[in-house]
């Protein structure tokens, strides 16, 4: 469609239709396109894909029309529906302020030979008399003004902040999608039991996915037919559509390529192969929606944070099969308060007061699924295990035969990259999955209806939450291909299959983390398979606290632009947390200069309190655990020291609850059998880090060995330099050829290279 700029309106116009939305008061009106011939010198600005809505990020400035300035393909569901995202987005100031560059496709009718649209000038007349009054003005600003002048200028920085956040949530993320004749907001089996009727699409979806309805309020309430047109459903989430092949016949290893894309010749076989299509689609709620630390637990509506409802969907032929599961946060209020970079998780309520709103909670919860199985993951030991006791309560007091309540200490079952043990869980469930069942139908109508949901939790739920949902739907999806005859009845999925789907769904856990995190959890790591708590050596404000800080900052913005969004006051200052980030930012900068220096007065002091008199140090560095079963591989904050002396190597673990080292290990150099260095650990992706890995004996037994990394200095930092630099004492303590570890640090995907002896 194609967007007009006059003296007093923006004027969308498709067709026979128009839109204009007034540069006066933000008032949006329904005309016919011939009235484009009535505006004051209306001006082709290019193409745009449709309207997102209306945002006022200040009550005292002018309202921001958004428009979807680019959009992406992601695939057609069953009955050749497209799904888009979007990619980019034209943010218009509804007031007399000349928009900027907004780098719209131009349009051919009205840009034929032009590679840029015209802007509207004023007169030279109209220039000098502006710029007169504004001098004028200016010469005759009293002090009271002054001070206006001041609010107004702080108001206008603010607005740009949050403008700023606006864009990277929608642009950075990439995390919105629409569909113009599918209903992305409602599952298959809700959208085949409701009503059939001839209600435009935005009148028939959940309205807990409808993400942008009270930006695109102002349309709805005009109550015209002419109004469905212009309204366009959005979800914040994920969609992923991807053909696969059943072959057995293929083998994996030439399987080459970046895991992060599926090679296109998968999908190109021989047409005896059964094909199938499978989608994911993941619909973040709208309600208590936010960032991680603003956004925990439950509110006094019963929705809780994090609330996403992800279907998997599976079409053969004409059939067309679903399986959907929720996560949500506890629906107990808690919070994690503090400026430290993983705080401690508190109960903010009692139970007692509590009970009415998990009950609400769970209660809306039964109304719209009808059974519930909740998984709970969060540590049974630990800090974690607050949450985790206060919800079984919760559960007891409840007491409702339609809820099941299963707890499973992921980090405890998958210690020690045992993340096979996930397993363990489906097969002990496997019953109820089975049970459960899925929505089935095909064009005659309903076959088969998905009785309840599994509801998955852990902390944040994120990462852990992610692998147990993506088990339980590929037990579910092996049983659906099994009973359609896609799959031989005792084989697992195909090996390409298998990959495919992993990868789909750690995007998934991806979008969903930089949706609620702030940051992506890296394809291909440990996060996708266990999370743990983030230790930092420097307590009190060092490196990770003030990373930390900074985030808090940033969530800040974020969580009053999602406020904005759905409508909600935001009740945080965000005036002083402005001045207050411009002060820490120097802080932080400050902080930084002197890390090295901490660094070392720590491993100084740990050294004389580790090493006995008879051994001689030879150096000391801090460094990152890569032990694939306990850490976030993405943290770049130190949590191990390593001692090296002239006979023995310690790795001293550090615990920022008491501050100090909690434990070592002291290994004698004649146990250590080798070094490697290679790629970390990863269950797929590309990895991120190279990683040295020191092999020894432990009461004459093989096959023990720590895997740890360096600490980045900054983002750009090749990870080699940072081994080389952290590790050359090492190297030339133990007598290592410079050629080897050269040969080594060649690339991180390359296989382990034994540099020692």
């Amino acid at each position: 469609m194609e967007l007009f700029q006059a003296k007093d309106h923006y004027i969308l116009q498709q067709g026979e239709r128009a839109l204009w939305c007034s540069r006066r008061d933000g008032g949006l009106q329904l005309r016919p396109a011939t009235d484009l011939l009535l505006a004051w010198n209306p001006i082709c600005l290019g193409l745009v894909e449709g309207v997102i809505g209306k945002i006022q990020l200040h009550s005292d400035l002018p309202w921001w029309l958004i428009l979807i300035r680019q959009k992406a393909l992601v695939g057609k569901l069953p009955g050749d529906h497209e799904v888009c995202k979007v990619t980019k987005i034209a943010v218009l100031s509804l007031s007399e302020m000349e928009p900027q560059d907004l780098e719209l496709e131009l349009c051919k009718k009205h840009h034929f030979g032009i590679n840029k649209p015209e802007k509207i000038i004023p007169s030279p007349d109209d220039s000098k008399f502006l710029l007169k009054t504004f001098t004028h003005i200016k010469s005759n600003v009293s002090a009271p003004n002054k001070k206006k002048v001041k609010e107004s200028k702080e108001k206008e920085k603010l607005e740009r902040r949050l403008l700023e956040e606006l864009l990277k949530m929608f642009m950075d993320s990439e995390s919105f999608y629409y569909s113009l004749t599918y209903d992305l907001t409602n599952s298959v089996q809700r959208q085949s039991t409701g009503e059939r009727d001839g209600r435009p699409l935005w009148q028939k979806v959940d309205d807990r996915f409808f993400w942008n309805k009270y930006m695109i309020q102002d349309l709805t309430e005009i109550g015209t037919p002419d109004v469905d047109f212009w309204i366009i459903p959005m979800i914040q989430g994920f969609v992923q559509i991807e053909e696969l092949v059943v072959n057995y016949t293929e083998s994996s290893d030439d399987e080459k390529s970046s895991p992060e894309t599926p090679p296109q010749e998968s999908t190109c076989v021989d047409d005896i192969h059964p094909r199938f299509l499978v989608a994911l689609i993941s619909r973040r709620s709208r309600h208590r929606a936010g960032m991680r630390y603003k956004r925990r637990g439950v509110d006094k509506n019963g929705n809780v944070a994090n609330y996403v409802e992800t279907e998997q969907l599976i079409h053969v032929h004409n059939h067309t099969l679903s399986f959907v599961q929720t996560r949500g946060s506890v629906p107990v209020f808690w919070s994690q308060v503090g400026y430290r970079y993983n705080p401690r998780p508190r109960l903010d309520r009692s139970e007692k007061e509590t009970v009415a709103y998990f009950c609400a909670h769970f209660e809306e919860q039964l109304n719209i699924y009808k059974k519930q199985v909740i998984i709970n993951l969060v540590d049974q030991a630990g800090r974690e295990k607050i949450i985790g006791d206060a919800y079984l309560k919760q559960v007891l007091l409840f007491n409702n035969s339609h809820l099941t309540y299963v707890s499973f200490d992921f980090h405890e079952h998958c210690r020690g990259m045992k993340f096979e043990n996930v397993q363990t869980l489906t097969d002990a469930i496997y019953d109820i999955i089975l049970d459960m069942k899925w929505c089935w139908v095909d064009e005659a109508g309903v076959i088969c209806k998905q009785e309840g949901i599994f509801r998955v939790n852990c902390m944040d739920c994120l990462d852990r939450t992610n692998v147990v949902q993506a088990a339980i739907a590929r037990v579910v999806m092996e049983q659906q291909l099994k009973k359609l005859g896609v799959m031989p009845p005792e084989q697992p999925l195909p090996v390409k299959c298998n990959r495919i789907y992993q990868i789909m769904w750690a995007n998934n856990g991806d979008s969903i983390s930089r949706q609620y995190a702030g940051t992506a959890a890296l394809k291909g790591d440990f996060t996708r398979t266990g999370e743990r708590k983030l230790a930092g050596v420097m307590k009190d404000g060092v490196n990770s606290a003030n990373r930390y800080y900074l985030n808090r900052f940033k969530d800040a913005y974020r969580q009053a632009v999602i406020d904005l969004m759905q409508g909600i006051p935001v009740t945080e200052d965000l005036y002083s947390i402005f001045t207050k980030e411009k002060e820490h930012e120097a802080l932080h900068k400050e902080n930084q200069r002197s890390h090295q220096e901490l660094i070392s007065q720590l491993l100084q002091s740990y050294m004389k309190l580790l090493l006995p008199d008879d051994e001689k140090f030879h150096g000391g560095w801090a460094l990152i655990d890569c032990d694939p079963s306990l850490i976030d591989a993405t943290h770049r904050d130190v949590d191990v020291l390593l001692l090296l002396s002239n006979s023995a190597y310690y790795v001293a673990y550090y615990d920022d609850e008491v501050d100090k080292v909690n434990q070592y290990q002291r290994l004698s150099l004649e146990n250590l059998e080798k070094i490697e260095i290679g790629p970390e650990p990863t269950l797929f992706g590309k990895p991120k880090f190279s990683c040295m890995r020191l092999h020894y004996r432990y009461k004459e037994a093989s096959g023990y060995f720590h895997t740890l990394r360096a600490v980045m200095r900054n983002p750009e930092e090749d990870g080699k330099v940072c081994l080389w630099r952290n590790w050359q004492a090492v190297i030339f303590g133990l007598q290592i050829p410079f050629s080897a570890l050269q040969r080594c640090c060649r690339s991180p995907s390359k296989p382990w290279d034994r540099i020692y002896p």
